[in-house]
């Protein structure tokens, strides 16, 4: 013997039902969703006024900012990135090289091909700061002079 069975048309007795009951205790159930949410549920269902333009809105498309001439400054960074910054913006300028431990020694890596660095200075940079890849610091010569020492090598005060 064979059954069967087909969808009949409308909603399941089940669902019919459940809905009714959900449709009796609504007041019941906003009422606990804004107990739980802080009247959070209430506050979300009501609809919200958009903002209206008063007036004409007139944009006005001027030329960019000004742009200030770059004022460098050499900086060890706390994660031991020797970098030149721009002393009005902040903004990094250039990588060039790390101080990195090597034998228990800090030692100033310059930031170039054979140091194994993907981004490397450029070759005037690195002409100039040759001499000063190696360095070792010490309590006699520490971070701070070395970025002064890469300063006067650069040129920049």
């Amino acid at each position: 013997m064979v059954e069967i069975i087909s969808k009949r048309d409308g909603p399941r007795r089940e669902d019919a039902q459940v809905k009714r009951l959900i449709e009796q205790n609504r007041s019941t159930i906003v009422r606990l969703a804004d107990q739980i949410s802080g009247g959070g549920y209430s506050a979300s269902r009501k609809p919200r006024q958009q903002p209206k333009a008063e007036g004409l809105i007139i944009h006005v498309g001027g030329s960019a900012a000004p742009v200030t001439e770059a004022k460098p400054s050499i900086h060890v960074t706390m994660n031991g990135r020797v970098i030149s910054k721009d002393q009005n913006t902040g903004r990094q300028l250039h990588h060039l090289g790390d101080i990195r431990n090597r034998g228990g020694d800090q030692v100033f890596v310059l930031a170039t091909k054979q140091n194994g660095f993907f981004s490397p200075v450029d070759e005037i940079v690195a002409e100039a700061l040759a001499d000063m890849d190696g360095s070792r610091l010490a309590a006699t010569y520490t971070e701070e002079q070395l970025a002064a020492d890469i300063g006067a090598k650069l040129g920049i005060d």
